[in-house]
C-alpha cells in the first residue's frame, strides 16, 4: 500500500509539471477548440441520419448519443491520465528514451504513463459528460444513487480498458514498432461500434466487442440498466470487472515486454 501511494504522488508530480508545461504553450487555446470541433461534429451525421429517417425500431438518437458519449468519454479519460502509453512505441521505445526510465529508482509503469500529456485532450471527456447529461435528461431519466454508481462504474470500466488498450500495445512495441497501426481498431474504431444501434450489428462483431474487447459491456449495457431497456440489470454492472480483466491481460502483456527489452542502441 505504502508503495502504491508513493507512486500516485509521483504520478501526480509528473502529471501536474506536465500539465503547467502545456499551459505554457501559447497555442492551447487554439488545440482546445480544434478539439471541441472535432468531438462536436464527430456524431453529427448519426444526429443527421436520426433526423430525417426517425428512430431504427426503439432507438433513438438519444439513446444512440447516450452509447456513444459513455463511450468515448472513457476513451478520452485514457487519454488524459495514459497518454504516455498512447505514443509509447514511437517516443520511447524507438528513440531510446526508454533506456533512461530504467536507470530511474520509480516504476516504470508510471513513469512511462506519465511522460506525455496533452491538456487539450480533457475537452473530450467533459463534453461526452455533458452530452450524457443531455440526453438523460431528453430521455426524462431520473438517476437514483444506484444508477449513478452503475454510471460511474461504466466510466471507470472503460478507462482502464482503454488504459489496457493503450498499455498492450506499448508491450507489442518491444518485439515491433512496426505494423501496429491496426491497434486502432482497438480505440478510435472501436467506440465508433456504439453509433449503430446494437441488435443491428454483425454477430461476429457484437460478439467482439462484448467478450474480446468490452466496448459494449461498458457503454450499452449500463445505459440499458439506468434507463430500463430491457437487459438485465446486473449487465450494467460488468462494466468495471471487464475492464479491469482486459486490464490485467493488457499488464501481462507489458511486463513480457519489459523483461525481454536489450535496449535500442545506438
Amino acid at each position: 500500500m505504502k508503495r502504491l501511494l508513493r507512486e500516485a504522488r509521483v504520478y501526480g508530480k509528473l502529471w501536474r509539471m506536465l500539465m503547467l508545461s502545456s499551459i505554457e504553450y501559447r497555442g492551447w487555446p487554439l488545440m482546445f477548440l480544434q478539439v471541441l470541433f472535432v468531438v462536436v461534429t464527430d456524431p453529427l451525421s448519426t444526429v443527421l441520419m436520426f433526423s430525417r429517417f426517425g428512430a431504427v425500431g426503439e432507438w433513438t438518437v438519444e439513446r444512440m448519443i447516450l452509447v456513444y458519449a459513455l463511450s468515448v468519454a472513457s476513451f478520452g479519460l485514457a487519454e488524459v491520465f495514459c497518454r504516455g502509453f498512447d505514443s509509447f512505441p514511437w517516443s520511447m521505445v524507438r528513440t531510446g528514451n526508454f533506456d533512461r526510465l530504467l536507470l530511474r529508482p520509480c516504476s516504470l509503469f508510471t513513469q512511462a504513463a506519465a511522460s506525455r500529456f496533452h491538456l487539450h485532450r480533457i475537452v473530450r471527456p467533459i463534453t461526452c459528460l455533458a452530452a450524457v447529461a443531455w440526453a438523460l435528461r431528453q430521455m426524462h431519466v431520473t438517476l437514483t444513487p444506484w444508477d449513478v454508481l452503475i454510471l460511474l462504474g461504466a466510466l471507470a470500466g472503460g478507462f482502464i480498458m482503454y488504459s489496457g488498450v493503450f498499455i498492450l500495445t506499448s508491450g507489442l512495441s518491444f518485439y515491433t514498432v512496426k505494423g501496429l497501426d491496426w491497434i486502432y481498431i482497438l480505440t478510435n474504431a472501436s467506440y465508433q461500434v456504439t453509433r449503430v444501434p446494437q441488435n443491428y450489428l454483425p454477430r461476429v462483431m457484437r460478439y467482439a466487442f462484448t467478450f474480446l474487447l468490452p466496448v459494449l459491456v461498458i457503454s450499452v449495457y449500463p445505459a440499458s440498466a439506468v434507463c430500463g431497456w430491457g437487459s438485465p440489470t446486473w449487465l450494467g454492472t460488468l462494466a468495471l470487472p471487464a475492464g479491469a480483466a482486459f486490464f490485467a491481460l493488457s499488464l501481462v502483456v507489458w511486463r513480457i515486454g519489459v523483461r525481454h527489452y536489450t535496449s535500442t542502441g545506438s
